[in-house]
């Protein structure tokens, strides 16, 4: 109830900041026209009430039973070996950097380092409102075609990675997940932590049998924070697996519609020989791959 009540406080805050802004500016407007006043403050104001505007209007489209929730984000790396585990790290930096300029926390929950380069996946959890309704539409194939850096004879590849965007799924939610239908292994942690993560068979990993669904989570020292937190995982992907499949079964009745199917290729990043991010769903185009790479995503998810 407080986190809702928060939710609705900064809602109303925000319409009143914009209302208080409106009338600022029709009081400008009046004082130019009796030739007082300098313009050039006002056209600032409308470009700053402009923003705000357009920020609102997006978060009224944002009305999915999720879109208000935090987000967990899984990112793996596709066929390709050492590029694309690369390549799934640099979109793991680009999701980081684009939440922390959000305002966004951001929560390891399980980074598998490759042994070369790169990542072999990784979930993180981005906390706060409306990070689902951001980047639900984020889920899919995104493909870099770039010189690597790998390659002794400087040729161009083409790597791929996926992304798949769920909402954190809140525990009022009823959702029942049958224990019997669980396995459930204990291992020691990887990476830095100290001589704890070496000792202890802290880390979890679930299966959820009837699906083949599995999530594993090594953050925390503990093996029952592990444990809570893979569960909140699994409820979290066992929900949208059923919220997807209650979309197919809507689309197969509606005839002429596309299914957007895990694995499509949404987005083209091109390093070389020129650069370019292009969405194949918008047709939204960006030249500025680097800034694209550091977190510049708005513009696409827009």
């Amino acid at each position: 109830m407080l986190k809702r009540k928060s939710q609705i406080e900064d809602e109303i805050g925000e319409f009143e900041e914009i209302c208080r802004r409106l009338s600022d500016v029709e009081a400008w407007i009046e004082l130019l026209e009796e030739e007082e006043g300098d313009s050039s403050e006002l056209v600032e104001e409308v470009g700053g009430l402009r923003k705000m505007l357009e920020r609102v209007e997006l978060l009224s489209v944002m009305a999915g039973p999720h879109d208000k929730s935090s987000a967990l984000l899984s990112i793996n790396p596709g066929a390709g070996g050492t590029e694309s585990q690369d390549w799934a790290a640099i979109l793991l930096r680009m999701y980081t950097r684009w939440a922390d300029a959000k305002g966004y926390q951001v929560k390891m929950l399980d980074v598998q380092q490759a042994d070369d380069a790169g990542i072999k996946g990784a979930t993180i959890q981005v906390i706060g409102p409306y990070a689902y309704g951001y980047l639900k539409a984020e889920s899919g194939v995104h493909r870099l075609v770039r010189i690597s850096p790998f390659d002794a004879n400087h040729r161009r590849h083409t790597s791929f990675a996926s992304v798949f965007a769920f909402p954190e799924i809140d525990d009022s939610i009823d959702f029942e997940i049958n224990e019997k239908d669980l396995k459930i292994d204990t291992f020691r942690s990887s990476g830095p932590g100290g001589q704890h993560v070496n000792v202890t068979d802290s880390a979890v990993r679930i299966t959820h049998l009837p699906t083949g669904v599995v999530v594993q989570c090594q953050n925390e020292r503990s093996q029952v924070k592990n444990r809570d937190m893979a569960m909140k995982v699994l409820r979290a992907r066992l929900y949208e697996l059923k919220r997807q499949e209650r979309e197919r079964e809507l689309a197969k009745m509606s005839e002429g519609k596309k299914e957007i199917a895990w694995g499509s290729q949404i987005r083209s990043y091109v390093l070389h020989p020129y650069q370019l991010v292009k969405d194949h769903r918008t047709g939204v185009e960006k030249g500025n791959a680097e800034g694209v790479l550091n977190g510049e995503i708005d513009e696409f998810i827009e």
